[in-house]
């Protein structure tokens, strides 16, 4: 068996009086792909960072094979230099390699680090990662800001990695693909289960149960030694100190363990009043910034009840959208018609409701006093912050002072004090653990009002949405009953890649070193996955034609239903161009497999 490429061996840590680390052992081998799954505090971070030699631990052994080299992407990735290529190039990486990784991730080499959003500094720090060829990637929560796009590119360049991946993420539809091994950090320690994600959940909760027998056990035990030294004059004979002594030991040990008990949220959710029927009605809606297009006429009717989810490219208008339904910005044409009796409430991604200094029992409590309406029930400002696992002392800290987490958190202890009967979540699962992630879906599944929600996570859509609305971000939208899976089946290649092609390298980039001598290259992975994608799309485009005629036929469907006959229309059409322009990219990408081959056989 060979000796693992990167292993910590009994590695204690402590910030301050809190021991983080008491014993941790984590090995990780070659080519091995796992994730690190643990709550909100765990450590999850700094044990990466120690992985990484960027922390020195309190005590134990960090091994790391020579010669070995690793790549880490933080949760916060600073990004520095004149342009992207620059920054990449930086990390180790050859001119040609950076170009390349970044134009994967959709990202132009020659592009200014400054001014840069959420998602494009994300893509480029996973850019030098994988540009470095390093031999360990860690990556820390890096969905994160990125659009399903750039995940499902993320994957693909996890599956063409030679490399060992450690991953710390939330994005349970994301390790599920991508991971092959699990380490739990939990209690201090950190324990191995030599499968993938998909199979963490019904093992934790094994041991969870395995754990909970152990401390009634433990409790038992203690009773009785209690009982035994209550006797008196027996216990405290000189020979039996050492018994009394194990006993004292045993209580510190329980105390200890429920002092890393994890606290649990006790979040609550709950409908307004009952809205009409209807809660949003739009009609041929088109929005446009200067030449970016990113409605071409679009209809679509909520109702009271429904859970619709927005997804789509970043920057192609999801939140836009969701402002236009909701009458906050206008429309360049079409119109939309609100229900009655509609109570929004609605938790913005970017967290710009939340001012740095302000502190959080201003935000939950803007007019002062220590009573907060929780849907109306009066209660006292602390306890309601603890529900939310902050503490008393925490209300008194301005919000720049919270990690992301706890930013969604408060938002989320904010928005759901109120009563609503429209609630609209805009990424609500940016830095949240599975946990409260877990908790949140469960909420909303039972919420009787309706659900808007923004979300680049496809589990949470697949569980929670009753119909998914695309955005192309070239001004083309779908709406599809079902959620990311039901919307990808049904419209296949909708979401185009952008082509690599798609940017002009820097003039100041050196050409890529002359191949050695040998076979010419065959397709590159994303080519031949593109090519796979547009066979599928080809054979199933024809079917899809056909059925939309079919129903079109139908002569009582324009006076009974314009709406659909108009939506009908427009979905034909999009496929019939779809279908023209996947063939010809199809023929396109096969005359160069053609050439390749050719080129090799020569």
């Amino acid at each position: 068996m060979r000796a693992p490429i990167l292993a910590l061996k009994d590695v204690r840590l402590a910030d301050g009086p809190l021991m983080l680390f008491d014993g941790v052992d984590l090995a990780l081998d070659a080519r091995v792909r796992a994730c690190l799954v643990g709550r909100n505090g765990a450590g999850k971070s700094t044990l990466l960072r120690i992985l990484a030699g960027q922390i020195e631990p309190d005590g134990g052994e960090r091994n790391l094979t020579t010669g070995t080299h690793i790549a880490f992407v933080p949760q916060e990735p600073e990004i520095t230099g004149a342009t992207l290529l620059d920054y990449v190039i930086a990390g180790g990486a050859q001119d040609y390699q950076a170009e390349a990784r970044l134009t994967d991730f959709g990202l132009d080499p020659a592009k200014s680090t400054q001014g840069l959003s959420g998602g494009e500094i994300r893509r480029a720090a996973l850019a030098r990662a994988f540009a470095e060829d390093a031999d360990v990637i860690l990556l820390d929560e890096p969905t994160n800001h990125l659009d399903i796009l750039a995940i499902e590119t993320l994957e693909e360049e996890l599956a063409a990695s030679k490399a060992a991946a450690l991953i710390v993420s939330h994005d349970r539809a994301f390790l599920e693909r991508v991971t092959k091994r699990c380490f739990w950090l939990e209690y201090r320690l950190v324990r191995r289960l030599d499968e993938g994600f998909a199979g963490f959940e019904d093992w934790a909760e094994k041991i969870a149960a395995q754990e909970a027998e152990e401390a009634r056990r433990l409790d038992r035990f203690i009773q009785r030694e209690a009982h035994w030294m209550a006797r008196g004059v027996t216990a405290r004979r000189a020979r039996n100190e050492g018994r009394k002594r194990r006993l004292e030991s045993l209580r510190q040990d329980r105390r200890d363990r429920l002092k890393d008990t994890r606290s649990e949220l006790n979040m609550g959710i709950a409908s307004s009043g009952v809205s009409g029927k209807r809660v949003v009605e739009a009609k041929g809606l088109s929005k446009a910034f200067g030449d970016k297009v990113l409605l071409k006429n679009f209809s679509t009717r909520i109702l009271r009840g429904d859970r619709v989810a927005i997804v789509g490219p970043n920057g192609a208008g999801k939140t836009t959208l969701v402002k236009v339904l909701l009458g906050q910005i206008p429309a360049d044409a079409g119109e939309v018609k609100l229900g009655t009796n509609l109570e929004i409430s609605y938790i913005d991604q970017a967290r710009a409701t939340l001012s740095p200094e302000t502190t959080l029992r201003e935000v939950l409590l803007p007019k002062g006093g220590d009573q907060i309406m929780v849907r109306g029930q009066p209660k006292h400002i602390a306890s309601y912050a603890k529900d939310f696992l902050f503490t008393d002392a925490q209300l008194r800290q301005p919000v720049r002072t919270l990690s992301g987490g706890e930013r969604n958190r408060l938002l989320l202890a904010k928005a759901l004090a109120n009563p609503a009967n429209v609630l609209v979540l805009d990424e609500p699962t940016n830095d949240l653990d599975m946990d409260t992630l877990d908790l949140l879906e469960d909420l909303l599944a039972d919420y009787e009002g309706t659900l808007i929600l923004v979300s680049h996570d496809r589990d949470f859509i697949d569980r929670l949405a009753t119909s998914t609305i695309g955005l192309d971000g070239k001004g083309n939208a779908i709406e599809t009953p079902g959620g990311w899976q039901d919307f990808i089946s049904q419209n296949p290649g909708f979401f185009a890649r952008l082509p690599v092609a798609a940017f002009t390298a820097p003039k100041a980039a050196a050409p890529p070193p002359a191949p050695k001598p040998g076979p010419a290259a065959k397709l590159t992975y994303k080519d031949q996955r593109r090519l796979e994608e547009l066979d599928a799309l080809i054979a199933q485009a024809p079917a899809k034609i056909a059925a939309l005629e079919t129903s079109l036929a139908d002569p009582g469907l324009y006076s009974r239903d314009p709406a659909a006959f108009q939506r009908l229309t427009k979905n034909l059409e999009f496929v019939r161009t779809q279908l023209a322009s996947g063939e010809e990219e199809w023929l396109a990408l096969e005359e160069r497999r053609e050439a390749l081959e050719a080129a090799r056989s020569t």
